[in-house]
């Protein structure tokens, strides 16, 4: 085997186990059945996220940076073994707490995976095919994601609720099998020094903060959002004395690093709006079987599977800040098409609006991991990766805090008007995308302030 093929075939496997994290929007079809199964309101369905969501996003600087210290191989291999026994435990579940317990453990085995994916797939490359890689690794994410919800519905239906936790199974268990085309060597360690007091601050600020997002929906978490802030300020404080550092924060004092970060919170923030609020317009307004109904959500996957591989062609050419801002502002123009659905609005139109954001995601998502790849040191690859799915994370989940709360608004305020349900749901469907998109192409028009942040 040549070594261009076994490169190629190292990627793919690195591709490989890192879709056991986003094949996880199959669990999201087995909610029903889940609560159903184990006797809970659908109100605690939340927790089956919270539990996995805190674990993985609270823990993927850290992972990063042992990633750095010890070797991203070895991070990610224990981290498909972890995998393959928490989502077996998930299927075997006894009760719907043991579950909760199996989905931080399934939570910690993402972390590991996903915290060292985007360096391990680089470090077998050289530097200037790095776009190229991450665009390839980007593609492959997408597909997991749009392959999740397809094939967890036939799942549920076929294998009840514990399908969705079974095929990962196979999958870590074949990427586990097919490591040893991965490079073996380490990169330089950062450190012989963990910062552990660093590690500890930023674990408990971000669940802080998580916590304080989802609690934000009933009113609540403001004690918590307190102990984020001052979680922080005092993470911050540490990493500046600390002589090995769990992040360099060099790159932050520089605004135009701080305002890509900032651009891509935001755009994950809009984006959600598809997953949170198009599968509702699809069950209560167009009448299309679940089967299709899936198929045209995909859509939005399907563009980013398109996007990122030529994002990764063009970001060398044109510049990764130029592509990332181009797919920033398809998303926000996506956004504002499907804003602008009608209860009749043809099938033809609801893709075109899915295919320009899913597209635009797919260049922002490459584009914005090669600038912040590009930006820390090399031997910080692990943490640079592990900062662009936190960022992702923190932009999901701020998404189902604040587009619910606009939606649950707009929709009461139209009710209150006088509109029958369909009516006032579509009114305050249209109104909350088209806030989003608005919101982010002006985010977009203010950061050319900062012209160096993308040209």
């Amino acid at each position: 085997m040549s070594p261009e093929t076994r490169r190629t075939a190292g990627l793919l496997t690195i591709g490989l186990g890192s879709s056991v994290g986003p094949l996880d929007t199959a669990v999201n079809v087995a909610f029903p059945r889940i609560t159903a199964d184990f006797g809970e309101p659908m109100a605690m369905i939340q927790w089956v996220v919270i539990c996995y969501v805190l674990t993985y996003a609270s823990l993927m600087l850290v992972f990063g940076k042992l990633g750095d210290m010890f070797g991203y191989r070895r991070i990610f291999v224990a981290g498909l073994v972890l995998s393959i026994g928490a989502l077996a435990l998930c299927a075997l579940a006894p009760s719907f707490g043991w579950l909760l317990f199996f989905r931080g453990l399934q939570g910690l085995g993402t972390a590991l995976v996903l915290s060292c994916g985007p360096a391990l797939a680089t470090a077998g490359f050289d530097e200037d095919r790095r776009a190229r890689v991450l665009g390839a690794y980007t593609m492959m994410y997408a597909i997991a994601s749009a392959v999740g919800p397809t094939v967890g519905g036939v799942l549920v239906e076929h294998l009840g609720w514990q399908g969705v936790y079974w095929f990962r199974v196979p999958i870590a268990a074949l990427a586990l099998a097919l490591m040893g085309f991965v490079p073996k060597a380490a990169p330089p360690p950062a450190s012989g020094r963990f910062d552990a007091l660093g590690a500890v601050l930023v674990v408990a600020s971000l669940v802080a903060m998580l916590l304080a997002l989802n609690m934000a929906r009933a009113g609540g978490g403001l004690w918590l959002g307190a102990l984020a802030v001052i979680g922080f300020a005092a993470f911050v404080w540490q990493e500046r004395r600390s002589p090995a550092p769990l992040i360099k924060l060099t790159p932050f004092r520089s605004p135009e690093f701080c305002l890509v970060n900032l651009a891509s919170i935001a755009v994950y923030l809009v984006n959600f709006a598809v997953l949170l609020l198009v599968p509702y317009y699809l069950d209560r307004l167009t009448g299309l079987p679940v089967t299709w109904a899936g198929i045209v959500l995909a859509a939005g996957y399907g563009g980013a599977v398109v996007a990122a591989p030529l994002g990764g062609r063009l970001a060398p050419a044109l510049g990764s800040g130029r592509v990332g801002f181009a797919g920033a502002a398809l998303v926000a123009v996506g956004t504002i098409i499907i804003g602008l659905w009608q209860a009749d609005t043809p099938l033809w139109l609801m893709l075109v609006g899915l295919l320009v954001s899913g597209v635009g995601l797919g260049f922002f998502q490459v584009a914005y991991m090669d600038v912040v790849i590009g930006q820390l040191p090399r031997a910080d690859r692990g943490v640079a990766g592990s900062l662009t799915t936190l960022t992702r994370t923190i932009g999901i989940v701020s998404g189902v805090t604040i587009l619910t709360l606009t939606f649950e608004l707009l929709r009461g305020g139209y009710t209150a008007d006088g509109l029958v349900p369909d009516a006032s749901f579509l009114a305050a469907f249209q109104a909350t995308f088209l806030w989003a998109g608005g919101a982010l192409a002006a985010f977009l028009a203010l950061s050319l302030l900062r012209p160096r942040t993308w040209l």
